[in-house]
């Protein structure tokens, strides 16, 4: 689909380095945990998950779709395992196991409606990448569907180039037939398409899948950006547009560390993004120099100047601040740790504070509970700058910021907020 590509070419360049055939298999297992010292909406909630996987046929393409919802609750409990093989050239395969807390082939929970929640991963990413995220989700009254985009395999340059040449072109293309489906009820898990609100969508990406929700949500490409500059006529012509009849279902969008917004990516102009107006909040490390936190997200968070956004900060953090907390063997090669890692936040933490924050954003504007704007609505910008002052000789909390500590971040323990911003802009600001 893509002739060359400079970027890609490059980046591949760097991955493939060193190059040398490993034959052992790492292994890892993730089990769910939630600590005491995470905040106040990153907890499992009151709905008993059910979970299945469906096919579905996009062009000559086929995904998958894990999806996860409310269930009634049975004696016979059969909790999901969800795996996955990663291989990657030049690096060790990595077989994940995780055990999940929803269960396989539950019924959906009949007689109520519930938002949906649309989930795209990243670049060489899986559907259960976010598991976790999906799982809590659920618990707290959603339908979530997470897309497995099967991104081509690659052993060279060429074809690195085709695989993501072909991530460009089909990202929002998978996230708009999956909305398709939803709107056409033609969903096959049994029960599953009437328990779906579709006057309450939102759409949540990370890294490549946070490129195609902005697509999918009405934001245009611009084909003469730097991104396509190697692409030939007829992939061009491939490139994915917005459909206005989808982008009108969608009420909110979470993009985490979302790709395309770099000046040698630059795939929107910023025309384009200003005539955004869904709600909005991104979230990124100021350390990313994959999507070049300074100059690719900070100019996706100014450009969509008609949205209400929000712009969740974790200083020091770098791109991986979405998935799974994974715990690897001592056999895992380092370009394993750096793909699924950050080198400076815990990984479970990262996971836990993301849970707290989207749970609130997508509370307010896809269930109107407009009491959840108060954990968005910081009462400082910067976290370490709050202020809850401990009593002499205390070294300990215990407690969750609520009404009488209104100047520190709500639902985190005292000095727990640290290394966190949160940045705001009303709709025309």
């Amino acid at each position: 689909m893509i002739k060359r590509s400079r970027i890609v070419a490059t980046v591949l360049m760097i991955a493939m380095a060193g190059f040398a055939p490993q034959q052992t298999q790492a292994s890892a297992v993730v089990s769910p945990a939630h600590a005491v010292e995470m905040p106040e909406l990153s907890g499992i909630g009151a709905y008993s998950i059910g979970t299945s996987f469906e096919e579905l046929t996009v062009g000559d393409r086929k995904i998958g779709l894990r999806i996860w919802y409310p269930a009634l609750r049975s004696a016979k409990e059969s909790r999901a395992l969800y795996r996955h093989r990663r291989a990657v050239p030049g690096q060790m395969p990595l077989e994940v196991t995780e055990q999940g807390i929803a269960n396989e082939g539950a019924l959906p929970l009949q007689g109520s409606r519930f938002p949906l929640v649309v989930v795209s991963h990243g670049y060489g990413g899986w559907a259960e990448h976010l598991s976790r995220l999906g799982e809590n989700l659920a618990s707290r009254g959603y339908v979530v569907l997470s897309i497995d985009h099967r991104d081509l395999p690659f052993s060279d340059v060429p074809s690195f180039a085709r695989s993501f040449g072909s991530v460009l072109i089909n990202r929002s293309h998978d996230q708009q037939a999956v909305l398709r489906t939803v709107l056409a009820r033609k969903l096959a898990t049994r029960g599953l398409s009437g328990q779906i609100d579709t006057k309450a969508i939102g759409l949540l990406g990370f890294s490549m899948g946070g490129y195609g929700m902005l697509v999918s949500a009405g934001v245009q490409l611009d084909p003469s950006a730097p991104a396509y500059r190697q692409f030939p006529q007829d992939s061009l012509a491939m490139l994915p547009k917005p459909d206005p009849e989808i982008a009108a279902h969608i009420r909110a969008i979470v993009a985490l560390a979302p790709w395309g917004g770099q000046p040698d990516a630059m795939v929107w102009k910023d025309s384009d993004l200003g005539a955004l107006q869904t709600p909005l909040l991104l979230i990124d490390g100021d350390k990313d120099d994959v999507v070049d936190f300074e100059r690719g997200v900070k100019r996706l968070f100014a450009a969509t100047r008609r949205s209400d956004r929000y712009l969740l900060v974790y200083r020091e953090a770098a791109h991986n601040i979405a998935g799974n907390a994974i715990t690897l063997p001592a056999s895992a090669d380092f370009q394993t740790i750096e793909f699924l890692n950050d080198p400076v936040w815990r990984k479970e933490r990262i996971e836990a504070i993301n849970a707290h924050f989207i749970s609130a954003f997508f509370d307010l504007h896809l269930k109107g509970d407009a009491g959840k704007r108060k954990y968005l609505d910081v009462p400082t910008p910067v976290a370490a700058d709050g202020q809850w002052p401990s009593k002499f000789g205390q070294q300990w909390g215990g407690a969750l910021a609520g009404d009488s500590q209104p100047n520190y971040w709500r639902g985190f323990q005292r000095r727990w907020a640290r290394g966190l911003e949160m940045h705001h802009k009303t709709a025309g600001e």
